[in-house]
């Protein structure tokens, strides 16, 4: 299939009360890994760059790379913009990417939804949706590091209103990165949120997260969960292994197959959690 929105998605996710999975994807065999999965699960999927990946590699290489890869699967595939600022999030647009994330965390209240509202009308020319965040995810990935700031339930009804965006990422006790701690996720908020929000909402840094905790995310409301460090760790691993094992080995595609497959498992497992409660 051609790659598509994440509009229709995440609403018939939201209608059925399960989330879909977003993962963070740095190069062709992680790609490859993801959608293997996804059209193995028989459900739509979301892969991700970030603004550090985008440094890279040229925005259209993921464009051309994950097109060519969603043509041949029977399943939506989306290809999305994490953490990007104005002038990235353009880009993407203009690149072909299917939906775009303008993160105006770290501005005011009243900056964050000037920024984000000019993101969301230029997209919506495109009939592209864009996500939003509000509060702040803790934690470090790639450029996006900060101290967790809880996402204010009134704040977030009003900031949907007033930028017009498609889907709101939360912040509720989860972090980018590794953690640390046993994260203590804050679900009364997220439930208030979620009664206050007509729009999708978004769960980022949950990777390490527990199975309990992502349902019971879904089930207060998340309709899109983001995993980026469980995929890198995945592939470093595979990575490692095989060198360890084969030290004299130097093809590329042996270690890469290796790495794939790590991810693919890790993939696997993530989709059962979030479709199968």
């Amino acid at each position: 299939m051609p790659l598509t929105t994440t509009t229709k998605m995440l609403q018939d996710a939201q209608s059925a009360g399960i989330a879909v999975g977003a993962f963070n994807v740095e190069n062709m065999e992680m790609a490859q890994a993801v959608i293997e999965a996804a059209a193995e699960k028989n459900c739509p999927v979301i892969l991700q760059t970030t603004s550090g990946t985008a440094k890279y590699a040229p925005l259209s290489v993921y464009v051309a790379m994950v097109s060519t890869m969603a043509q041949k699967v029977d399943i939506p595939v989306a290809l999305h913009l994490d953490h990007g600022r104005e002038a990235l999030a353009l880009q993407a647009l203009e690149a072909g990417y299917t939906s775009v994330m303008y993160d105006g965390s770290k501005k005011s209240f009243d900056e964050n939804i000037r920024r984000t509202k000019a993101v969301a009308e230029a997209a919506a020319k495109l009939n592209i949706p864009v996500e939003a965040e509000l509060g702040g995810v803790g934690g470090k990935e790639d450029d996006v590091e900060g101290e967790i700031d809880y996402t204010d339930p009134r704040q977030a009804a009003s900031f949907v209103n007033e930028t017009g965006v498609n889907s709101l990422a939360i912040a509720i006790g989860t972090a980018h990165g590794v953690y640390k701690t046993t994260p203590r996720l804050d679900i009364k908020r997220l439930e208030e949120i979620q009664a206050l929000v007509s729009v999708p909402l978004v769960l980022h840094g949950a990777s390490g997260l527990s199975k309990e905790d992502m349902q019971n995310c879904i089930r207060a409301g998340i309709c899109k969960i983001n995993f980026g460090t469980d995929l890198r760790v995945a592939y470093t691993d595979g990575l490692k292994e095989f060198m360890g094992q084969n030290p004299s080995k130097f093809d590329p595609r042996d270690y890469g197959k290796i790495a794939r497959d790590k991810v693919k498992d890790v993939v696997l497992e993530k989709l059962a959690i979030l479709r199968n409660l």
